[in-house]
């Protein structure tokens, strides 16, 4: 039986039978309402999601590119200045910053995959306007050190929280320590509406104010544009069906965090190097990432066993031809490139069954 098995890097049909019949009710309530675009759902997924977090605003937008790119503009961030940002994540957290005109610093990451705070200072330079700190793979990153840092250097913070809904850095969440908390919904996320769609929070009213504003054109009242904005509307529908999925987001983090236990006590390689968590980080396991040095024969030999696996990310941003205009070449960050080379994503979704992952862990403990 487990030779026919086949287990997916990730599903998210198994998350949408967690809770279908609320979903697929909340869906329809939203349809028959008639409102579809900034109306009463929205309003209350904002409510509901700032009582989460512990923050004072929240305001929905189309997607979390938006709210890092937007957050940046309205931070008066643009050409001229410097954002420093960890070289290892995803390249959206770069554009947010290039899309503004903003120069991107980077710095290398720690044994947690997060931002080095021991770098930070040694960036900065009097160009630097702003921290983008980004929770890689779910684990809060160092925030109290960070907000010494960017306090003593008068720079803004922005967490970039795509990956970690939900997440503490003792007993704080994530996105709550910084000038603003910036929010991905996209459907594989912890928090996964179901399609593209995004957040910021912020206990700055004016901030939320300006957020409000900037996503529906510079439109505070129709027609009268105070800003050129944009269009970046968190739907109704979506909205709806996120106040759903919030509502069950500690339980399904609670079970990713029951795999990942399995994963930890169990995968036994001198081959696979597991995760490290830092010790008063909390992580809600949006990615469970292995290092391994033969990643190509790794990743053949779990496809053998109808196992599939994902690279988070093959390609560091400063390496990419997108930002080869920045002049960086191979050897620039090796600790960045190295991770690259080696971290690979094992199968974790909500809904994974027993026999699944322990066979994962059987065929990964054989690997030679």
């Amino acid at each position: 039986m487990q030779s026919k098995m086949k287990i997916q890097a990730n599903r998210l049909d198994r998350g949408f039978e967690k809770c279908q019949s609320e979903l697929e009710e909340a869906a329809l309530k939203a349809l028959r309402s008639g409102w579809y675009i900034l109306g009463n759902e929205v309003k209350e997924f904002e409510n509901d999601f700032a009582d989460y977090t512990g923050s004072k605003y929240c305001v929905g937008l189309a997607s979390g590119l938006d709210a890092l790119w937007i957050a940046f503009r309205l931070l008066d961030i643009g050409n001229g200045d410097e954002v420093i940002v960890q070289a290892n994540a995803y390249i959206a957290c770069v554009m947010s910053i290039t899309m503004n005109g903003a120069t991107p610093v980077f710095v290398e990451p720690d044994e947690f995959y997060n931002l080095d705070v021991s770098k930070i200072e040694a960036a900065i330079t009097p160009k630097t306007k702003a921290v983008l700190i980004v929770h890689l793979y779910g684990q809060a990153s160092n925030m109290p050190e960070i907000m010494q840092i960017a306090e003593k250097h008068g720079l803004y913070v922005v967490e970039d929280c795509a990956q970690s809904h939900g997440a503490h850095y003792g007993k704080q969440m994530t996105g709550t320590y910084g000038d603003i908390g910036c929010f991905s919904f996209y459907p594989s996320k912890n928090l996964g509406a179901f399609g593209d769609a995004g957040a910021i929070i912020t206990n700055d009213e004016s901030l939320a104010e300006k957020f409000r504003i900037y996503r529906n054109y510079g439109s505070e009242k129709r027609y009268y544009n105070k800003v050129i904005g944009t269009n970046s509307r968190l739907d109704e529908l979506q909205a709806a069906m996120l106040r759903v999925r919030l509502k069950y987001l500690n339980e399904l983090n609670d079970e990713r965090k029951k795999l990942c236990d399995f994963y930890l006590a169990n995968i036994n390689n001198h081959l696979i190097e597991l995760p490290q968590i830092a010790s008063e980080a909390e992580t809600v396991w949006h990615q469970f990432v292995v290092k391994v040095k033969d990643r190509e024969k790794f990743i053949k030999y779990l496809e053998v066993n109808n196992i599939g696996s994902i690279i988070h990310y093959p390609i560091p941003p400063h390496l990419s031809e997108a930002y080869s205009y920045l002049g960086f070449k191979k050897g620039a960050f090796p600790i960045t490139e190295e991770y690259a080379d080696t971290v690979l994503s094992l199968p974790l979704y909500n809904g994974m069954t027993d026999s699944e992952f322990e066979y994962v862990v059987t065929i990964i403990n054989k690997f030679n």
